[in-house]
């Protein structure tokens, strides 16, 4: 006797209902968020470098620190410089960091895509960027002559974060590309050269002609007169914002590559 079972396959179906791209970013980001502000040293060494830079370097400097220009200049210098630092090392060594661990392959095969993990690394960044502000903005409050109005601040802070952008997507190229051991050393010698390049540290009227020339074409130097620009009136020299928007398409492409290859070579 031969007894045949017949399974029906009749289809399941959920209806679970879809979430919103947005709410996956609010909890990347929280997660991201709470993630590294559990190693305080991690928020501290970003917002102490520029501090400590601006209360030794400028404060003592009376004929810098007592002229509001040339101070809230050195202030746009050294906070530009404060968010390309935290730019890079979150995502250049943060990145990396997060491809050695074994939950990271499993959060970018969810269906939720890259986009919602992307947007909260960004707005992360931007976050601690920020914070790294507040000991500068009160040093020079304190201590020099720097001075801007509120619509100056705000614009100020507008184009900070938008300057931001394409060191953003350089870390995220080197995160992607590389071991969190090799990152470290890469992103230190991307970061002082431009710093100084870009005149951060040094007004670029110090520099000899030939520097001054390169200078333009880097995007430091155009991240930093736009700053200068919005919170002092003083003019930007022509082409920043192009400069600005080259690198940014520049350093988009390269991050996007990285981020495919390094897809196509871990997992699929």
């Amino acid at each position: 006797m031969t007894t045949q079972h017949t399974a029906s396959a009749a289809p399941v179906t959920r209806s679970a209902g879809t979430v919103h791209p947005l709410r996956l970013t609010w909890l990347h980001l929280r997660f991201q968020f709470l993630e590294t502000v559990r190693i305080p040293i991690a928020v501290l060494g970003n917002m102490i470098f520029p501090a400590l830079a601006m209360f030794f370097f400028v404060v003592p400097q009376t004929e810098v620190s007592q002229n509001p220009l040339f101070a809230t200049s050195a202030v746009a210098g050294l906070a530009f410089f404060a968010v390309c630092s935290a730019s890079l090392f979150t995502y250049g060594l943060g990145v990396a960091e997060d491809r050695q661990l074994p939950f990271d392959p499993f959060v970018r095969s969810l269906p939720a895509g890259p986009g919602p993990r992307m947007a909260a690394r960004v707005l992360n960044g931007a976050i601690f960027a920020l914070f790294g502000l507040v000991p500068l903005i009160l040093i020079a409050w304190l201590f020099t002559a720097a001075a801007v109005t509120l619509p100056q601040l705000l614009a100020g802070v507008g184009v900070i974060l938008a300057a931001s952008v394409p060191f953003v997507l350089l870390g995220m190229a080197v995160g992607y590309s590389l071991s969190a051991k090799a990152a470290l050393p890469v992103v230190q010698v991307v970061l002082f050269p431009l710093a100084f390049a870009g005149g951060l540290f040094l007004p670029p009227m110090l520099f000899p002609d030939w520097l001054e020339g390169v200078s333009r074409f880097v995007p430091t130097r155009a991240g930093r007169d736009l700053l200068v620009d919005a919170l002092t009136g003083a003019p930007a020299y022509p082409g920043a914002w192009l400069v600005l928007i080259g690198w940014t398409a520049v350093f988009a492409a390269l991050a996007a590559w990285a981020y495919r290859r390094d897809e196509g070579r871990r997992f699929r």
